[in-house]
């Protein structure tokens, strides 16, 4: 019987066919996601009772599915975060799940910083209005010289502290685990506290997993904590932001303005949030550059073909 490996992400061997030639190489038989999306939850079920891998992006993998997949051996996560995976139930079953850290890093650094300069200088409802023929000149706030609060400094986050510097900001960070080498190196000051990062920082962006600790992590509280002419930025997680509680504080000014790529479901359930113009919103695209999706494709395919191999006792490089 051949080794199945079931696809997901739409963007897989998107821009090369790297990834998928590799595979092939390797004797697996690919099945594509056939839906052109996300898929739901039967959707998954009924594509991964015959496979042996999957290399997923943010569908769903949680204990009904898993149950559903006898021969599963890999989940090779196609990003990072493994929010969408249940990982207790896959290691009581003994799959082993990879993910393709460092493949996106600084995509999603990048994109965190176009959305900083998107929020503070107005530039979308600034085009808009131009497109109507409105040329009246809107004031905006800098972002060189301001004081940037990272809250998570792990790979990402580092990368974007390399681009802060290029804007002369000050860098606060907070995180449970502390580099203090690296903040050295950098001149990077740890906060002892969220709070005190909220009421200290102009921006603060957010680059930490969802866990049952950071759901909703920014609430009505801690919006209130931040400046009126701050800025909030999330590339990581949607759940890390109480949705609802966000709009509010846009709409009446509690913060200038907020860049977010992440929702808790996509599109948000709230359509009051697509109509804010002090919010620049992505289609979880962080991480989706051409250079990014090769990398993330082809790491996912060596971790599904060097797992099954080593199951197998066939050498792998």
């Amino acid at each position: 019987m051949g080794l199945n490996v079931l696809v997901t992400p739409r963007s897989f061997a998107a821009h090369s066919s790297e990834p998928l030639d590799l595979l092939s190489d390797g004797g697996l038989t690919v099945l594509r996601n056939p839906h052109g999306r996300i898929m739901a939850k039967e959707e998954m079920i009924a594509h991964i009772a015959e496979a042996d891998a999957v290399i997923v992006g943010v569908d769903p993998l949680d204990r009904e599915v898993l149950e559903k997949a006898p021969r599963l051996k890999v989940i090779a996560k196609y990003g990072v975060g493994t929010d969408n995976i249940d990982m207790r139930f896959a290691q009581e079953r003994g799959i082993k799940v990879t993910t393709t850290a460092g493949a996106n890093t600084e995509a999603v650094a990048d994109y965190a910083f176009a959305l900083m300069l998107a929020a503070a200088r107005r530039v979308l409802p600034i085009d808009k209005a131009c497109r109507e023929g409105d040329w009246t000149k809107r004031t905006a706030v800098d972002v060189n010289g301001r004081t940037l609060g990272l809250i998570g400094l792990g790979q990402i986050g580092k990368a974007v502290v390399r681009r802060a510097q290029g804007f002369g900001m000050r860098v606060l960070a907070y995180d449970a685990v502390r580099d203090e080498a690296f903040a050295s190196a950098a001149g990077v000051r740890y906060a002892e506290s969220v709070d005190d990062l909220l009421r200290e920082a102009d921006f603060v962006s957010l680059h930490v997993p969802l866990t049952e600790e950071t759901r909703h992590m920014i609430g009505e509280r801690e919006l209130r904590l931040m400046k009126p002419t701050a800025v909030l930025i999330n590339t990581a997680r949607g759940g890390l932001v109480e949705e609802n509680a966000l709009c509010e504080a846009l709409k009446n000014g509690t913060i200038w303005g907020a860049g977010i790529d992440v929702f808790e479901k996509e599109p948000p359930d709230n359509p009051e949030l697509l109509s804010l113009d002090r919010l620049v919103i992505g289609s979880h695209c962080a991480a989706s550059t051409v250079q990014a999706v090769d990398k993330m494709g082809v790491m996912a395919s060596k971790q599904v073909l060097n797992h099954l191999q080593q199951l197998n006792g066939v050498e792998t490089e």
